[in-house]
This record gives structure tokens, sequence and C-alpha cells, in this order.
């Protein structure tokens, strides 16, 4: 017979699922220590376009920067604490504010000096052309002869 070490965690008084409401509730405080945020990111594709969609509501625009290079896309930016009153009683502070930064590696090969870019109604629009598959070529070989 094999021992098994006693876990508090896996006793049947404690449920996976209290953990997860304790860490739940435990995370939005950690969070708020830190600076800036981390904005969320849809990647999808069109039949010659790589797409990077992301929610950048009451970000000036003007204050991100987006760029290719090797086939990783660069998204940068700030987003500003405009208050005329900068302390307040908070119950709750839970926007994010300051600057971001993501780095994403591309799924396929593109040509990111061709890239676009369109913000409208707070979402950030990314459209990439796809590099055209070269495909394969056979290469015939020549056979030389021997003199």
């Amino acid at each position: 017979m094999s021992l098994i070490k006693w876990n508090p965690f896996l006793s049947d008084g404690f449920a996976f699922d209290d953990t997860d409401k304790i860490l739940g509730e435990f995370l939005p405080a950690v969070r708020s220590n830190q600076s800036g945020f981390t904005p969320a990111l849809d990647i999808y594709e069109d039949k010659d376009n790589i797409i990077v969609e992301t929610q950048l509501a009451g970000i000036d625009p003007e204050k991100v920067s987006v760029s290719i290079e090797n086939n990783i896309l660069y998204i940068k930016g700030e987003s500003e604490r405009k208050s005329e009153i900068e302390e307040k009683n908070y119950y709750r502070q839970e926007i994010k504010r300051g600057s971001f930064y993501r780095s994403v590696p591309l799924p396929e090969k593109v040509r990111g000096d061709e890239a676009t870019a369109i913000t409208e109604d707070g979402v950030l629009k990314i459209s990439v052309p796809k590099l055209a598959d070269t495909g394969s070529k056979n290469i015939k070989i020549q056979i030389g002869k021997k003199k």
C-alpha cells in the first residue's frame, strides 16, 4: 500500500471552484498595482490578409504606434487620465490606464510594409497582406555526358 501525502487543497472540504472564486477576487487587486494594461487581441485571416483587432476605447489613436518587424506585430500606446480632481473616494477602480505594449508573432509570412491600420468606434483594425505563396518549383536535373 502506498502512502498519499495529505494536501489541504485537495481535501473534500475545499473545492476547486472555491479556489477560482478566491483568486478571481484577489487578482484584480494585484493587477491594480501594475502600471498600464494589456489590450486583448483578435487575430484572424481572410483570403489575402492577416487581420488583428483590439479594443482601444478612450485612447487617442495618435498615441498608438503599430509596427511589424520579422513577422512580429508590435502595438504600443498610452491612455491618459484626464481628471480635474485627482483625489476621489473610489468604491472600485478597475479602468486600466497608462502605457501598454503588445508583441505578437503573426501566424504566416506577411508583407509588413503594406500593412494598414484604421480605428473606428474604439476598435483598432490592422490588416497585413499575406506573402504570396510562391509554391514549389520542380528543377529538372541535367545529366552531363562524360567525354
